[in-house]
């Protein structure tokens, strides 16, 4: 266990090493081609920064609103029916909007319930097969709005599919969660 744990403490400074060191022998600059990656990095940065903030509101407003209580106040009496815990429909409707978010109702999930409960192992196996859905599609259609040749400029079917794999992974997650408990 020593021996795994030196290891993974040393691969980030080894990577870089290595990289510096490729770097070096190709004769590349590298603390300008760190600066000039740094630069664009920050454009990046700046230009999806008004996207992130809208969507950081609106995920505020929709979660103090109560818009989201009321939705999962909806659809709660269909899913339990499929064997969902009322307790994680909340977690599967914010999941798509914030991670962060998400994370933090499921560590309420763990503690009201226990990890190893079935809500805790519905929780934990939905976060790893869902995406932020909304987060990332507006980071990524933010970042790749001025590339007329990026793929990201064909938007029509970015939605629905996203949608159709998270559904997938939830699918998937509730069924593993059948099968272990």
């Amino acid at each position: 266990m020593h021996l795994i744990n030196f290891l993974s403490n040393l691969m980030i400074p080894l990577v870089i090493f290595l990289i510096v060191g490729y770097a070096m022998l190709e004769k590349v600059k590298v603390f300008d081609a760190f600066i000039s990656g740094a630069k664009e990095g920050l454009k990046t940065v700046v230009s999806i920064l008004p996207t992130l903030v809208g969507l950081f509101v609106a995920i505020g407003i929709l979660r103090q609103s109560g818009v989201l209580d009321a939705f999962s106040d909806l659809i709660t009496p269909v899913v339990k029916q499929l064997g969902v815990p009322a307790s994680v429909v909340p977690l599967f409707l914010i999941k798509m909007f914030s991670s962060s978010a998400a994370t933090g109702l499921m560590a309420d999930i763990f503690k009201n319930f226990g990890a190893d409960s079935k809500e805790g192992y519905t929780a934990a196996l939905f976060m790893c097969c869902s995406e932020t859905i909304f987060y990332t599609i507006s980071v990524y259609l933010a970042a790749t709005k001025d590339d007329k040749h990026s793929a990201m400029s064909k938007t029509r079917w970015i939605i629905p599919g996203a949608l159709i794999s998270t559904l997938a992974g939830t699918i998937a997650s509730l069924l593993l969660v059948h099968w272990l408990c």
